[in-house]
């Protein structure tokens, strides 16, 4: 598995896999055709079916800079590897093709292509959670301490950065008012939800205050503010707000929260290996189900769980997502996806419990569920894959003919 610093990207929304892949393809052809005279960017499938949504050609204009950039949508065709599949071209004055790239933006804001030259150095040599929870029972060593084992010197730093990313992008949320940006008109719910649950009974005060935070977060990346992958921009807001809160509550130290984060890595990094954290290509039982993973894990942990237990609330985090379709309305991350991600926070605290009061045991364990998402998500039809064709997208598209 590679670095949990492939998962944890520090950039901007509103989508990972159509704005944040993209722009650094954009970045990468550029440096390499600095001196073009004319570029050309085709956007296949899923990119081309909802990019315009996730703002994939205006983070492409961006990195060039120039107004000899041609983009061309074909959403009815579908490279071989994957459906976020793009083609870069570059001219010279006489129209004669300089080179070409064909690359995919396959989630997390991660690129692949066909060359040896993107390959990622691995930083782990067990590659399923089987192998790990065996692993760290042999040496009496819990899931964040595996990690920083296997990561460089400075994981720790780097993993602060991420959470100061994430706090910040909480508190911005929090206090910022308006509309989301697209044209539906959504407004902003994080400033006035998070006013109210402050003055209503302490009972009802734990759902209220992780849905604030996930909203704040989410709205921040729908606005294309600074977020973290985790795994995803569109289920941006979940761990964030699951780790806000238990500081909140457990007064947790800043070094628990690292580590919690670490652990949260591992899990979503499982994920991204043996299936996928893609929502063109599972569905959003990929984006939010492994952010529930990620949360449930990282909140046990902080309750004191054993690995087993924290294995376990992973496992209940994925499986109660199996199926989610990934049907965003006009192609934005907006609807459903900003209050998935505070249905998600909650549920990710309900899974941490649930394991906690048992003694970890279960039958279904987490790289079965793994292999069931990844197989569901291959089975479901394309139009519920992130192309806006179905489902809740294309209710609302009915609902406006009329």
């Amino acid at each position: 598995m590679e670095s949990i610093r492939e998962l944890y990207r520090i950039g901007i929304g509103p989508s990972s896999s159509h704005t944040m892949g993209p722009r650094k393809a954009a970045q990468i052809f550029l440096e390499k055709y600095p001196n073009a005279a004319r570029y050309k960017v085709n956007l296949y499938n899923s990119l081309a079916a909802t990019g315009k949504g996730h703002l994939t050609d205006w983070t492409i204009h961006d990195v060039f800079k120039d107004e000899n950039l041609e983009i061309g949508w074909i959403p009815d065709q579908q490279l071989p590897k994957h459906p976020n599949g793009m083609k870069f071209k570059a001219f010279d004055a006489d129209e004669n093709l300089l080179g070409e790239w064909q690359v995919y933006s396959i989630g997390g804001g991660a690129l692949w292509d066909e060359s040896n030259s993107n390959e990622k150095e691995s930083f782990y040599n067990r590659h399923t959670m089987k192998e790990i929870l065996a692993h760290c029972k042999k040496e009496g060593i819990t899931f964040s301490n595996y990690v920083f084992l296997h990561e460089d010197e400075d994981i720790k730093i780097y993993l602060k950065q991420i959470l100061d990313t994430m706090f910040s992008a909480i508190d911005k949320g929090l206090n910022t008012e308006g509309s989301l940006p697209g044209g539906i008109g959504i407004p902003r719910k994080a400033y006035s939800v998070y006013r109210r649950v402050r003055m209503i009974d302490k009972h009802f005060k734990r759902g209220g205050l992780l849905s604030a935070y996930a909203l704040a977060v989410s709205e921040e990346n729908a606005s294309g503010g600074t977020i973290v992958t985790a795994p995803t921009c569109g289920s941006c807001g979940v761990l964030p707000a699951v780790l806000r809160y238990l500081q909140d509550v457990l007064r947790s130290t800043e070094q628990e929260l690292i580590n919690a984060l670490a652990t949260a890595a591992l899990v979503g990094n499982l994920v991204k290996e043996n299936a996928s954290i893609s929502g063109a290509e599972v569905g959003c039982q990929g984006e939010i189900g492994t952010a529930c993973a990620m949360a449930a894990a990282a909140a046990t942990q902080l309750m004191g769980g054993s690995i087993r237990q924290i294995e376990y609330a992973a496992e209940m985090g994925l499986e109660h997502h199996l199926g989610l379709t990934c049907d965003p309305v006009y192609g934005l991350v907006q609807i459903p996806c900003i209050e998935r991600n505070a249905f998600a926070a909650k549920r990710a605290l309900s899974c941490a419990e649930y394991a906690l009061i048992s003694d970890g045991s279960h039958f279904i364990n987490f790289d079965d569920v793994v292999e069931v998402m990844n197989q569901t998500g291959n089975d479901l039809p394309s139009l519920y894959r992130e192309t806006a064709e179905g489902g809740l997208a294309k209710i609302f598209k009915e609902k406006l003919k009329h």
